[in-house]
């Protein structure tokens, strides 16, 4: 069977060039072949496989699941670690650094080198890492896997270079940072704790010097025991035993007292002259009882203790509120003398971090700031203000403010669309932030020189589109707009329409961007398009409403009075088919099949509206239900402002929209497209029970069992680019067989199962919603486990092709055609191309009264795989542009002068004709394969067969160094490029291994050698592909570490020395260094040098590796000069020597001559 199915392979690729007089295009996978053409066409493609080179650039959005945090103060960055093992370090604007552990794990906690430039980090591995962070891409110099401890808490004081790290079993060792290697010292659990007591501590869980005696550590257990420890005298000063366990504790600048947070929800304040009891028990959220008691409260997870020296201390915590209170939002709560305020937050807090001006902890700390890390928010709190007002965010820290589930990406961009965006959009910024500056302020960038308008565009699932401004590697929101505004709000209980909107009904599923004409174009989930333009006014408007009946099955044949409310061809095969009109149908009209199945699935608001300036609605297009079925999501999308035409595709068909004059040229189903020149043998078959499809980006029906039929089909179509139900899965009513359809015969008659699980499929698979992990995983293997068959052995399976992609532009829509005219190409689910020519009216009132004729010519060609991709050459090679209206505002006062007329812009691909004559280049890729075509004759000119193995997600035709190519991304994680228009391989790079359904969703490339995907639901990733752009990578980035001096150590008063007792300073060499202590155990913990060692000698001269590199080379010239110099004072004092000696000769023999005898 496995042979016969291959042979029809080779026919069906075959077949289709035969049937228009195509040359065979067969080839090898890997191997593009050219076939014989009936002119020669000279380009001279200038890319070669050295122009290209993979690598990530800058990571934008919130850091998923975080879970540590770590702040210089002097100089001013912040660090925040992740459960997947990735590190963002942030500075001021521009300074924003993703680093990942190899090892994936979680990280733990973070521990700056203050003023350093360098970051310890303490994983779920029990592993410890040091990054050089001065250099713009850090790396890591050393590490330390410990073998038998786990790790629980580390401390690393000021200007030390040891590290206290605690560990489980509620031992405490001490690690030189220098050499990143385990000291003999080691606080043992049963030496920190009295011999008498007979339970274990538990886990360190806090670890610090005493500010007031560096030779003293402050050790905390989980179960309530705290130990301070002599570090010269190896013993216990004092030993506390508390009844609650200990989560955090927080000294006082003087070193006389220190404050614990319990479990209880208590505060807890000890005084070092007497310890057996605490000083002060306050339960800040705890209010006693009609009988007494006091309410039961959750713990207190951290606290921090700072004085001021303007005003009382601070107490600041977060959780201890009561349990009674449930629903309660989490809370930060700052107590400040006698007021206490108590912050709600929106999300669980995972980590707060004091900011104070001093990073001595012997000093008065002078708070002036909070970071509160929660689950999917970064807030920075004000401290110096009485009301404690947040600073504004400069970091696009919400890009998940609603699920993200489309984006888009547009390179050199037009330069005036950025500054009208943001002037927009700046009207709508929330007010109430702190006046003073972003604290965050460390590291330095500037503006590379490689910098152009960069747009990313995101899609979410409550309805609302952002636009961003992605310049120089940045990313700052511009505008925000929200669809939802065109709808009236969904209302429980309406029928069947209310199924559908039990959840996110406005979740977009796909965008469509001019930037030259502005014309902006939103899909829903919903089975809805809204149109929108650009105004730099307000207006009141009438919101025009479209409704399409896109289901063309058998119960569909309409008779000729019908004929306006759904238009179809009436040749199917012709090429002057009659121009139809549609007639909007209210929710309530009435069809043959009832009132209440013809509705669409929201309700547009029938009344005046008034709209802000920026993009206004001008015309929404709605599928409606048809026989008890909701409408299928609309797979493809595309609009062209210069034709004012809009055309979209679905499971069931095409329709083409005018949406100048608001209506619908054409509503045909996929297979009427064909007429005669169906290049599929559709056979009749035995009737079949039937099955419900399943619908989505992912499989998520109850039953999650893969038949035959679901091996045989490519999840492409249903699960990525359609977002769509599967075509595969309609199946054939009893007693009503298919047959071949000419184009006078009748339509295929063929019924339509019951309705699909549209609601939860569709909703969840579009949106990232949360999902059971077991469903999720499952979905995944079955949608990626499976590759497409060929057409042949999957054709009499499938009854249903979905339309895929769409592609306006100036073409020839039949072989004989002398000159390029307006076009609309289409591909299909199953491979299959159609062009479709247009005739457009020229004169700008013409084309507002007359009818837009559209009619399908018959062309096909054949692809392997879904279509996804068309673009157009000139013979040149260089790539056409689709023509374009340039933006006016309608919503501008009246200039009697200059009348509002359209405006057009074309790039004909016969303006190049006296240079190589006539026609042009059509490149269209599917998942499986891409081919050039030379258009007019419609031959193949070249070939190349993508992969065999696994299919392509997303495919584009890029410009980069001033040339273009065709980008892939393979479901396999492979990224190629391609040269045009010989498609020959550039480069083939294994990745990204497809983990998510989010990465095929989100996946794409734009121009200047860029593409982003989303790395995770709350992080936008974007990557380069060009080696140039790789080469200047480093200037593009910001440095993290800047040279600054360290600030002095305030001078302590005499007196308050005295009485004081002054800060005892200690040589933690003398203690810990392998002279006194010997050398810890090999099998306690393992060194493992840092990849940074080496290379950061080579990749950043600057960062500190080149800068050691640099001193010991300077201290070798110095240490030469020295010799040199050396070797000469000798020199000189022999000759001295030499001269004395002869002048203490000369001057014996002279001693007792008269002045006579000389």
């Amino acid at each position: 069977m496995k042979k016969f199915r291959k042979v029809l392979d080779g026919l069906t690729t075959s077949s289709p060039g035969g049937t228009i007089g195509t040359p065979s295009c067969g080839s090898a996978a890997g191997t593009p072949t050219a076939a014989p053409t009936p002119k020669e066409i000279d380009v001279q493609e200038t890319l070669i496989s050295e122009n290209f080179q993979l690598c990530k650039t800058v990571r934008h959005g919130f850091p998923y699941q975080p879970t540590a945090l770590a702040f210089d103060p002097v100089q001013k960055i912040l660090a925040i670690g992740s459960r997947s093992g990735g590190v963002r370090i942030l500075g001021r604007p521009g300074v924003d650094c993703y680093c990942q552990h190899e090892s994936g794990a979680a990280v733990l906690q973070l521990q700056f080198l203050i003023n350093e430039g360098a970051l310890v980090t303490a994983c779920a591995d029990d592993t410890l890492h040091l990054w050089n962070l001065r250099q713009r891409r850090p790396a890591v110099l050393h590490s330390l896997k410990f073998n038998r401890e786990r790790i629980t808490f580390c401390h690393l004081p000021f200007q030390s270079k040891w590290l206290y790290v605690g560990t489980e079993r509620g031992n405490t060792h001490i690690v030189n940072i220098e050499s990143f290697i385990l000291s003999g010292y080691v606080i043992m659990w049963n030496k920190a704790i009295e011999l008498s007591t007979k339970t274990h501590p538990g886990p360190v869980v806090h670890l610090s010097d005493s500010p007031k005696d560096e030779g003293k550590l402050l050790v905390g257990f989980e179960s309530g025991t705290i130990v301070q420890w002599d570090l010269r005298a190896k013993k216990a000063d004092f030993r506390i035993y508390y009844d609650e366990a200990i989560h955090s504790v927080s000294w006082h600048h003087e070193g006389k007292t220190f404050m614990c947070s319990h479990s209880d929800g208590s505060l807890t304040l000890w005084n070092l002259r007497n310890t057996s009891k605490p000083f002060q028990v306050t339960f800040p959220h705890g209010k006693i009882q009609k009988d007494g008691r006091k309410e039961s409260c959750k713990p207190i997870l951290k606290v921090e203790y700072k004085t001021s020296r303007s005003s009382e201390p601070f107490v600041i915590f977060s959780g201890g509120l009561s349990y009674d209170k449930a629903g309660r939002r989490p809370t930060l709560t700052i107590m400040h003398g006698k007021a206490i305020t108590v912050l709600e937050m929106d999300h669980p807090i995972v980590e707060f971090m004091v900011l104070c001006e001093t990073p001595y902890n012997n000093e008065v700390q002078d708070p002036y700031a909070v970071v509160v890390l929660l689950e999917k928010d970064l807030i920075v709190v004000d401290l110096t203000q009485s009301n404690f007002p947040v600073f504004e965010n400069p970091y696009p820290m919400d890009v998940h403010e609603s699920p993200v589930t489309c984006t888009a990406y547009f390179a050199d961009c037009p330069p005036d669309i950025i500054p009208i965006l943001y002037s927009i959009g700046a009207k709508h910024k929330k007010t109430g932030y702190s006046q003073k500056e972003w604290p965050v302020s460390g590291g330095s960038w500037t503006l590379g020189s490689h910098t152009y308008p960069e747009i990313i565009i995101t899609g979410h699932a409550d309805g609302s589109v952002k636009f961003w401004d992605a310049s120089a590697f940045t990313l700052q929101m511009l505008y925000k707009l929200k669809t939802s505004k065109v709808f009236e709000k969904p209302k429980a209980g309406e029928g069947r329409a209310a199924e559908l909107v039990e959840e996110d009904p406005f979740a977009v599923q796909m965008v469509s961007w001019c930037p030259q004409s502005r014309i902006f174009c939103v899909v829903g989930i919903s089975a809805h398009i809204i149109l929108y333009r650009f105004s730099k006014y307000d207006a009141n408007t009438q919101i025009v409403s479209l409704e399409v009946r896109l289901q063309c099955d058998s119960e569909d044949i309409i008779t000729p009075s019908e004929n306006e409310n759904n238009p179809c061809f009436a040749e199917p095969g012709s090429h002057s088919p009659q121009p139809h009109h549609q007639h909007p149908l209210s929710p309530g009209s009435r069809t043959p099949e009832g009132a209440k199945d013809s509705i669409p699935c929201l309700k547009v608001k029938d009344r005046v509206v008034r709209v802000p300036p920026g993009y206004q609605s001008e015309l929404v297009i709605q599928l409606l239900w048809v026989d008890g079925e909701p409408p299928q999501q609309i797979t493809s999308l595309d609009i062209n402002s210069a034709y004012g035409l809009l055309a979209f595709g679905n499971l069931n068909g095409l329709a083409v929209v005018d949406y100048l004059q608001k209506t619908v040229l054409l509503c045909i189903s996929t297979l009427d497209l064909y007429g005669a020149t169906d290049p599929y043998q559709r056979l009749t078959r035995s009737p079949r029970r039937n099955r419900q499809s399943t619908s989505g980006l992912t499989e998520l029906t109850d039953n999650q069992q893969s038949t035959d039929m679901d091996r045989s089909k490519s999840p492409t179509s249903d699960h990525v680019n359609g977002h769509c139900t599967s075509p595969t899965s309609q199946p054939c009513s009893a007693g009503k067989p298919r047959i071949p359809m000419g184009p006078e015969g009748p339509r295929l008659t063929r019924r339509g199962p019951g309705r699909p699980p549209f609601r939860k499929a569709q909703s969840a698979a579009c949106m990232e919603i949360s999902l059971p992990v077991s469903h999720t995983e499952e979905s995944r293997e079955n949608s990626f486990s499976r590759s497409r068959s060929s057409s042949v052995s999957s054709i009499d399976r499938d009854t249903k092709e979905a339309v895929t992609t769409l592609q306006f532009g100036e073409s020839y829509g039949r072989k004989n055609d002398v000159l390029p005219g307006p076009c609309l190409w289409v591909g299909t689910s199953l491979g299959v191309v159609l062009l479709i020519p247009m005739s457009i009216p020229i004169d700008h009132e013409e084309r507002m009264e007359d009818s837009v004729t559209v009619g399908p010519s018959g062309a096909v060609q054949m692809l392997k795989g879904s279509v996804l991709r068309f673009a157009f050459l000139d013979c040149s090679g260089a790539l056409i542009q689709g023509p374009y209206e340039v933006w006016r505002d309608q919503n501008a006062p009246e200039d009697s002068d200059r009348p509002r007329r359209r405006k057009l812009v074309h790039f004909s691909p016969s303006s190049s004709q006296d240079a190589c004559g006539e026609g042009h280049l059509t490149v269209v890729c599917s998942e499986r394969q891409a081919k050039v075509f030379l258009m007019p004759s419609q031959s193949c000119l070249f070939v190349h067969n993508i992969t065999e193995s696994s299919f392509v997600l997303r495919a584009d035709v890029v410009s980069v160094c001033n040339s273009v190519c065709l980008a892939c991304f393979c479901a396999n994680g492979h990224v190629m490029m391609l040269s045009l228009p010989s498609l020959r391989p550039l480069m083939d790079v294994n990745y990204l291994p497809l983990t998510d359904m989010r990465i095929a969703r989100t996946f794409y490339f734009t121009n200047g050698g860029q593409a982003l995907y989303l790395s995770s639901p709350t992080e936008i990733q974007r990557i380069t592909y060009t080696q140039e752009m790789c080469d200047n990578l480093q200037e593009m980035l910001g440095e993290l570490f800047t040279p600054i001096e360290t600030p002095e150590a305030q001078n302590r008063g005499f007196l308050k020395g005295f009485f004081g007792g002054n800060t005892q300073t200690f040589d933690r060499e003398e203690l810990f260094g392998e002279a006194a202590a010997g050398k810890a155990s090999r099998s306690l913990a393992q060194h493992i040098p840092g990849q940074g060692g080496v290379e950061g000698m080579k990749v950043a001269a600057g960062g500190a590796v080149g800068e050691l590199a640099r001193a010991r080379i300077a201290l070798d010239e110095r240490g030469q000069r020295l010799g040199e110099l050396e070797e000469r004072t000798a020199l000189m004092m022999t000759s001295a020597e030499t001269f004395s000696k002869h002048a203490h000769e000369l001057m014996l023999k002279c001693k007792d001559k008269k002045w006579y005898q000389f």
